[in-house]
Protein backbone atom coordinates (compact mmCIF):
# COMPACT_ATOMS: atom_id res chain seq x y z
CA UNK A 1 0.00 0.00 0.00
CA UNK A 2 1.58 3.37 -0.97
CA UNK A 3 1.22 6.75 0.91
CA UNK A 4 -0.75 9.45 -0.81
CA UNK A 5 1.21 12.54 -1.73
CA UNK A 6 0.38 15.97 -0.38
CA UNK A 7 1.22 18.70 -2.23
CA UNK A 8 0.22 22.17 -1.05
CA UNK A 9 1.20 25.28 -0.64
CA UNK A 10 2.79 27.08 2.89
CA UNK A 11 0.37 29.49 2.59
CA UNK A 12 -2.82 28.77 4.15
CA UNK A 13 -6.19 29.00 1.74
CA UNK A 14 -7.85 32.57 2.61
CA UNK A 15 -11.20 33.07 3.55
CA UNK A 16 -12.32 29.26 3.06
CA UNK A 17 -15.74 28.86 4.11
CA UNK A 18 -16.36 26.51 7.31
CA UNK A 19 -18.52 24.23 4.37
CA UNK A 20 -15.53 23.84 2.20
CA UNK A 21 -14.62 20.48 2.09
CA UNK A 22 -10.95 19.69 2.14
CA UNK A 23 -9.38 16.75 0.18
CA UNK A 24 -7.57 15.48 3.49
CA UNK A 25 -7.73 16.26 7.04
CA UNK A 26 -4.91 15.76 9.09
CA UNK A 27 -4.72 15.14 12.80
CA UNK A 28 -1.70 17.07 14.58
CA UNK A 29 -0.35 17.45 18.68
CA UNK A 30 0.97 20.07 19.67
CA UNK A 31 3.13 18.62 23.16
CA UNK A 32 5.70 19.78 25.01
CA UNK A 33 6.27 20.50 29.26
CA UNK A 34 4.35 22.53 31.01
CA UNK A 35 4.58 25.85 30.00
CA UNK A 36 7.20 25.80 26.73
CA UNK A 37 4.36 27.68 24.25
CA UNK A 38 1.47 24.73 23.03
CA UNK A 39 -1.01 27.14 23.92
CA UNK A 40 0.45 30.16 22.08
CA UNK A 41 1.65 28.26 18.97
CA UNK A 42 -2.21 26.90 18.77
CA UNK A 43 -3.20 30.57 18.96
CA UNK A 44 -0.61 32.00 16.63
CA UNK A 45 -1.47 29.81 13.09
CA UNK A 46 -5.57 28.72 14.00
CA UNK A 47 -7.62 30.25 11.41
CA UNK A 48 -10.96 29.44 13.45
CA UNK A 49 -11.17 30.82 17.58
CA UNK A 50 -8.75 28.49 19.06
CA UNK A 51 -10.39 26.10 21.59
CA UNK A 52 -9.25 26.47 25.19
CA UNK A 53 -9.22 24.73 28.12
CA UNK A 54 -6.99 27.06 30.48
CA UNK A 55 -7.81 27.08 33.93
CA UNK A 56 -5.83 29.70 37.05
CA UNK A 57 -3.47 28.01 38.60
CA UNK A 58 -4.26 28.28 42.39
CA UNK A 59 -2.52 27.19 45.63
CA UNK A 60 -3.53 23.32 44.63
CA UNK A 61 -0.57 22.93 42.43
CA UNK A 62 1.99 23.75 44.65
CA UNK A 63 4.25 20.82 44.84
CA UNK A 64 2.37 19.16 42.09
CA UNK A 65 3.34 21.03 38.89
CA UNK A 66 6.67 22.01 38.31
CA UNK A 67 6.66 25.56 38.07
CA UNK A 68 10.41 26.09 37.43
CA UNK A 69 11.39 28.91 34.65
CA UNK A 70 8.02 29.67 34.36
CA UNK A 71 7.14 31.35 37.87
CA UNK A 72 5.01 33.81 36.29
CA UNK A 73 2.48 31.61 34.28
CA UNK A 74 -0.22 32.18 35.85
CA UNK A 75 -2.54 29.83 33.82
CA UNK A 76 -2.45 25.79 32.48
CA UNK A 77 -4.46 23.76 29.80
CA UNK A 78 -6.11 21.36 31.90
CA UNK A 79 -7.45 19.04 28.52
CA UNK A 80 -6.35 20.29 25.40
CA UNK A 81 -6.01 22.95 22.96
CA UNK A 82 -7.34 22.80 19.65
CA UNK A 83 -7.32 24.73 16.28
CA UNK A 84 -7.48 24.40 12.41
CA UNK A 85 -5.55 25.33 9.87
CA UNK A 86 -6.30 24.92 6.03
CA UNK A 87 -3.32 24.72 3.36
CA UNK A 88 -4.05 25.52 -0.33
CA UNK A 89 -4.12 22.30 -2.02
CA UNK A 90 -6.83 20.96 -0.31
CA UNK A 91 -5.03 19.87 3.22
CA UNK A 92 -6.56 20.78 6.51
CA UNK A 93 -4.89 20.36 9.79
CA UNK A 94 -7.10 20.09 12.67
CA UNK A 95 -3.95 21.15 15.66
CA UNK A 96 -4.56 19.36 19.23
CA UNK A 97 -2.21 21.12 22.12
CA UNK A 98 -1.84 18.18 25.02
CA UNK A 99 -1.62 19.01 28.46
CA UNK A 100 2.12 19.83 29.54
CA UNK A 101 1.40 18.85 33.26
CA UNK A 102 2.50 14.91 34.65
CA UNK A 103 -0.93 14.54 36.10
CA UNK A 104 -3.08 14.95 32.85
CA UNK A 105 -0.33 12.65 30.57
CA UNK A 106 -3.22 10.15 31.19
CA UNK A 107 -5.14 11.84 28.25
CA UNK A 108 -2.34 11.86 26.03
CA UNK A 109 -2.86 8.12 24.71
CA UNK A 110 -6.78 9.01 23.73
CA UNK A 111 -5.52 12.41 22.65
CA UNK A 112 -2.91 10.84 20.17
CA UNK A 113 -5.15 8.08 18.43
CA UNK A 114 -5.38 9.07 15.07
CA UNK A 115 -2.60 11.44 14.66
CA UNK A 116 -0.25 11.26 11.73
CA UNK A 117 2.72 13.08 13.70
CA UNK A 118 3.59 16.15 16.62
CA UNK A 119 5.34 19.03 16.90
CA UNK A 120 6.91 18.91 19.76
CA UNK A 121 8.11 21.83 21.96
CA UNK A 122 10.98 22.83 23.57
CA UNK A 123 12.38 25.41 26.20
CA UNK A 124 16.20 25.83 26.00
CA UNK A 125 16.52 27.03 29.42
CA UNK A 126 14.36 23.64 30.56
CA UNK A 127 15.21 20.67 27.79
CA UNK A 128 14.13 17.98 30.85
CA UNK A 129 10.75 18.94 30.65
CA UNK A 130 9.80 17.81 27.18
CA UNK A 131 11.95 14.67 27.39
CA UNK A 132 8.59 12.57 28.48
CA UNK A 133 6.51 13.23 25.29
CA UNK A 134 10.06 13.11 23.15
CA UNK A 135 9.85 9.52 24.67
CA UNK A 136 5.88 9.66 24.17
CA UNK A 137 6.13 9.73 21.23
CA UNK A 138 9.65 7.57 20.09
CA UNK A 139 7.41 4.61 21.59
CA UNK A 140 4.52 4.89 19.69
CA UNK A 141 6.52 5.87 16.16
CA UNK A 142 4.48 8.41 15.77
CA UNK A 143 6.56 10.80 13.46
CA UNK A 144 7.41 14.23 15.16
CA UNK A 145 9.80 17.43 15.13
CA UNK A 146 11.62 19.15 17.86
CA UNK A 147 11.10 23.15 17.93
CA UNK A 148 13.15 25.19 20.59
CA UNK A 149 10.75 27.74 21.39
CA UNK A 150 12.61 31.37 20.98
CA UNK A 151 11.79 33.19 24.32
CA UNK A 152 13.17 36.28 25.24
CA UNK A 153 16.74 35.78 27.16
CA UNK A 154 16.77 32.00 26.22
CA UNK A 155 19.88 30.40 25.24
CA UNK A 156 20.16 29.19 21.70
CA UNK A 157 22.30 26.36 20.79
CA UNK A 158 23.42 24.69 17.84
CA UNK A 159 21.06 22.22 16.39
CA UNK A 160 23.43 18.83 16.86
CA UNK A 161 24.08 20.32 20.42
CA UNK A 162 19.95 20.05 21.23
CA UNK A 163 20.19 16.70 19.16
CA UNK A 164 22.39 15.54 21.51
CA UNK A 165 21.11 16.92 24.67
CA UNK A 166 17.56 15.30 23.95
CA UNK A 167 19.08 12.42 22.26
CA UNK A 168 16.70 12.28 19.32
CA UNK A 169 17.74 10.18 15.94
CA UNK A 170 19.36 11.90 13.03
CA UNK A 171 16.14 11.88 11.02
CA UNK A 172 14.38 14.05 13.30
CA UNK A 173 14.06 17.55 12.53
CA UNK A 174 15.04 20.21 14.58
CA UNK A 175 14.20 23.59 14.02
CA UNK A 176 14.21 27.11 16.51
CA UNK A 177 11.12 29.14 16.12
CA UNK A 178 9.33 32.16 17.64
CA UNK A 179 6.08 30.60 17.96
CA UNK A 180 3.79 34.01 18.38
CA UNK A 181 4.84 34.07 14.95
CA UNK A 182 2.35 33.20 12.38
CA UNK A 183 4.53 32.48 9.10
CA UNK A 184 7.23 30.97 11.21
CA UNK A 185 4.98 28.71 13.49
CA UNK A 186 3.17 27.54 9.75
CA UNK A 187 6.24 26.43 8.39
CA UNK A 188 6.91 24.56 11.38
CA UNK A 189 3.41 22.15 10.71
CA UNK A 190 4.76 22.32 6.85
CA UNK A 191 7.82 20.72 8.19
CA UNK A 192 6.18 18.02 10.20
CA UNK A 193 4.27 16.95 7.35
CA UNK A 194 6.87 16.81 5.08
CA UNK A 195 8.71 14.72 7.64
CA UNK A 196 5.99 12.76 8.12
CA UNK A 197 5.06 11.81 4.14
CA UNK A 198 8.76 10.76 3.82
CA UNK A 199 8.62 8.44 6.53
CA UNK A 200 5.73 6.75 5.89
CA UNK A 201 7.10 7.03 1.52
CA UNK A 202 10.29 4.99 3.36
CA UNK A 203 7.73 2.42 4.99
CA UNK A 204 5.55 1.42 2.14
CA UNK A 205 9.10 0.46 0.15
Amino acid sequence: MTSPTFEFSAAPASGAPDDDVPLHTLKILIAGGFGVGKTTLVGAVSEVRPLRTEETLTDMSAGVDDLRGVESKTTTTVAMDFGRITFSGGVRLYLFGTPGQERFWFMWDQISSGAVGAVVLVDTRRLESSFSSIDFFERREIPFVVVANRFDGAPRHPVEELRDALDVDPDVPIVECDVRGRAAARDVLVTLIEHAITGRSSDSR
